[in-house]
């Protein structure tokens, strides 16, 4: 990728942590928040971008280990911008319609706290056995 503005700088600078904390961490990624931001082409034309740019500066301004990842489509199209967070020892959870802001209100309320916040989608399957 050629460099031709601060912004590709700070993208490409961006980019890099991210791929370095995924591999120092992946040994140990279920001790970490980790949080997956559906990024098909319905979701970035909702905004996934701008989420996941958000929580990649955020989790690191406030220290918070987590691994960050993009992921395909989750057949949630209805509801995007998707992600799917998931605490260390909890199950999965979904949250949908997710802009900047539910994204900061996710950080602050359940990702720090385990308070659970409006916009979950439900589990409407069964694991097969």
């Amino acid at each position: 990728m050629a460099v031709k503005s601060l912004a590709d700088l700070k993208k490409m600078s961006s980019e890099f942590k991210n791929t370095v904390s995924l591999r120092e961490n992946g040994d140990n990624v279920d001790s970490l928040i980790q949080i997956k931001v559906a990024m098909a082409t319905c979701g970035i034309a909702s905004g996934a971008k701008e989420v996941m740019d958000f929580y990649l500066e955020e989790l690191d301004k406030q220290g918070i280990k987590a691994v960050v990842t993009q992921t395909g489509c989750m057949g949630y199209c209805y509801a995007e911008p998707t992600i799917e967070v998931k605490l260390p020892g909890k199950d999965p959870i979904v949250f949908g319609h997710v802009n900047v802001e539910k994204a900061s209100e996710i950080l602050e309320k359940y990702i720090k706290n385990g308070e659970l916040v409006e916009g979950i989608i439900p589990v409407n399957y069964e694991t097969v056995k």
